[in-house]
This record gives C-alpha cells, structure tokens and sequence, in this order.
C-alpha cells in the first residue's frame, strides 16, 4: 500500500551510478565559519550568502523544516527572516515546521514568521510522534532545489558556529526531502499515523550529480527508521555499510559522539563499526566539538583513542573578542569520508536517539564531492584548534550557556 505523502511528485530520473550516466542536477558544499577565525575556505561559498541567494529565486513556494528558529537584531539571520517574509510578500507560499521542545525556549522568530501573511507555521510535537525531536535542519525552494546540512535556523550559526551543509539542485532528492517534509507537515497538524515496522535496509535509488567539473554519485536517507516515506533507507545502516568498506582511512567530524546512552544503555552499532575498521589495519581519526569534555561523553572518546588505529582529537573554538556567547563559538558540522572516495553528511549527531527517534536527513555521496570533504576534515584535524584527547586525562567541562 502506498504511503507517498501529497507532495509535488516529480518523476525519479534515471541516473544511476552506470558507467557514462550524465550528471542529472548539481551539488556543492556550503559552509559556515565562527569569525575571528582560519576557518574560513574561500572555495565553499558561505551559506548566508547562499540562502539569501535560495530565497531571493523563490517563486512559488519555500518549506523549512528546522530543529529551532532563534534571531538577534542586527545579525546576519535578521537579513534571512526578512527574505523570507519578503517572498511571502511578494506571493510565495511559505511554511515553517519546527521542534516544540526548542519553540518554547525560542518563539519569538517563530511567532513573528506566523504574523506575516503567507507564512504557515506549525509547532512538531515530535516526541509524541516519535519519540524523540525534530532535529534535521533543510529547506526546499519551489521543489526545484533544496540546502541541508548542520546550520540551524539560528543566528549563531552564520556568524559563530563551524557547519557544513550541501546545496542541491537535482529533482529526484528534491522530491525525497519535499516527502519527508510532507509527513512531517501533516503530522505536526494532527494527522493521524501509527509507526509501521521498521523500513528495511535498500538503499535509496542513487543519482548521479555534477560536482563542480567532476560528479558524485548521492542517495538520500533519513531517520528514525520507522517514520521513512517509501524508497528513502534509514541512514544507520548506510553508515554503517560505509565504515565497513573503508580500506585505509575513516574520518568522521561531529559535534559528539556517545556509544552509551542517557538512559545507560549501549549503543553499539557505531562503535562496533569503528573498532571493526582499526582491527583490519584502517586509520580511524575522529574530530568532535570541545563540549565533549563532559561527563558522559569523554568517557567514552578516551575509551576509543586507547584502541590502536583510533586517533581522537577535540577542537577549541577561541571566544570572540566582543565576549562570549553561549551555545555557540564550536564546531557543529556532521559528516563521515572514508577513503577519500566515499562518506556521508547530514544532521545528526552519533548517538542512538538520533537514528531511532529523532528526524534526521542526509546525503550518501561517492566521487569528487569526498575528495574535498576530506580535505575539509584534514585542514580542522591538522589545525591549530584541534587537540588530541588524553586517554588518562581528567577534563573540565566547558562553559556552554554561561551560566
């Protein structure tokens, strides 16, 4: 029985990863960078500047599906809000879902989108619906291109935070992300679905997408895994699958990483595919943000740089000479390369909640897109930010909030 949600259905082209496919759309990575900082990568457009680009070329419709909206007068997200509410003013139908854990700590960008006419916002229970939040942070500009990746919705995120992202512009994955976003949609109005049975693990129908003057093979996947539209796989096991495949390097760069949950319980599918790699002789080398020095986090990492083969390294953002800023002066960007040649990048942090219960989305990607993914990796390990953790070590945990 189908289960394809109302969205704009658009034919899935057939541009396999055949020998002598033509590109059938493009793909380009997007950053952000924290100020004051040599972080920058002139070669990645900076994604302010390609959202306001995304939303200026809206004629008919934008959707954004974000984990929080959160503005501060005078940043760069101010000019964003009002891009957004000028398109809506100029006819283009405009709807906002978000995370209703973060919209009663953040409303008021949210309540302002609401105000303006053409503007639709719905608020995701989430946690009702899955079990968990609704993390993923993408968009979708008249179903003809869509930007994911680690930028929230936050003015922060533009100005002071590390993130990477991709701009797509290819009809079948527009589509995918259009789907989701449906589901979504309709479930944060009330629409009644039980959770099926656990999608199985296909992978999603790749495409093949210009990458610069090269191209890159790339399939769409999503999580929880019990809350997929039809021909969208479950991203875990295709992470998985990637790790397992790597024959001399595994590079991965998250915000954090946990193998033992909250709630105390294991989460071994990941960690399992790590140590697995660096038996069989691969360079395991793994980048996280600074906030991993809590309890609960550091454990764990200082457990993995003891295996041999396993390289963990954590990177300091220096504070910004105006003072600090909570939640923010970090790296935030989320993404797997294994040999250079094939990888993964998306929205979720490693940790069991987002793969079982919370939303996420992302990008298999194969071809030049990894070559440059992995020197992005290289120049943050290799940097003069990212320190090698102690296995022995006692580590303070950092000030995140301010408080």
């Amino acid at each position: 029985m189908t289960r394809r949600p109302p969205w704009k259905t658009i034919p899935l082209l057939l541009a396999l990863s055949l020998p002598g496919a033509a590109p059938a759309g493009t793909i380009e990575l997007v950053e952000s960078f924290p100020v004051e900082t040599d972080m920058d990568n002139p070669d990645i457009p900076d994604a302010y500047d390609v959202w306001l680009e995304m939303i200026g070329t809206a004629a008919e419709s934008l959707a954004f599906a974000e984990f929080y909206a959160s503005n501060e007068e005078g940043s760069r997200l101010e000019d964003i809000v009002r891009a957004v509410e000028e398109a809506a003013r100029r006819g283009v139908s405009v709807r906002f879902l978000g995370e209703k854990g973060f919209y009663e700590t953040y409303p008021e960008t949210l309540d302002r989108l609401a105000a303006t006419e053409g503007i639709s916002v719905r608020i995701f229970d989430t946690g009702a619906v899955m079990g968990g939040v609704h993390h993923a942070k993408y968009f979708l500009v008249d179903g003809r291109e869509a930007f994911l990746g680690s930028q929230n919705f936050d003015w922060r995120s533009l100005t002071h935070i590390q993130e990477l992202g991709v701009r797509i512009r290819e009809p079948s994955l527009v589509d995918g992300l259009g789907r989701i976003f449906q589901m979504d949609w309709d479930a944060a109005g009330g629409a009644p679905r039980a959770a099926g049975e656990p999608v199985p693990w296909e992978p999603s129908a790749p495409v093949v997408i210009a990458a610069g003057s090269d191209t890159t093979t790339v399939s769409l996947v999503a999580s929880p895994e019990k809350w997929l539209p039809e021909e969208i796989s479950w991203d875990l096991p295709r992470v998985v699958e990637l790790m397992d495949g790597a024959a001399s390097t595994l590079r991965v760069q998250l915000l954090t990483y946990r193998a033992v949950g909250r709630d105390k319980t294991y989460f071994d599918a990941l960690e399992s595919a790590l140590r697995r790699a660096a038996a069989r002789g691969v360079r395991v080398e793994m980048l996280l943000a600074d906030w991993s020095k809590r309890s609960g986090s550091i454990e764990g990492l200082q457990s993995l740089q003891a295996v041999p083969g396993i390289d963990v390294k954590l990177a300091t953002v220096p504070e910004w000479s105006g003072g600090f800023i909570p939640f923010a002066r970090v790296i935030h960007a989320k993404y797997l390369v294994v040999d250079g040649a094939r990888g993964w990048i998306g929205t979720s942090n490693w940790e069991q909640g987002y793969f079982f219960s919370g939303r996420n989305v992302g990008l298999v990607i194969e071809g030049a897109l990894c070559e440059r993914l992995d020197r992005f990796f290289l120049e943050g390990w290799d940097g003069p930010y990212a320190v090698a953790v102690d296995p022995c070590g006692s580590y303070e945990p950092p000030n995140i909030s301010g408080e």
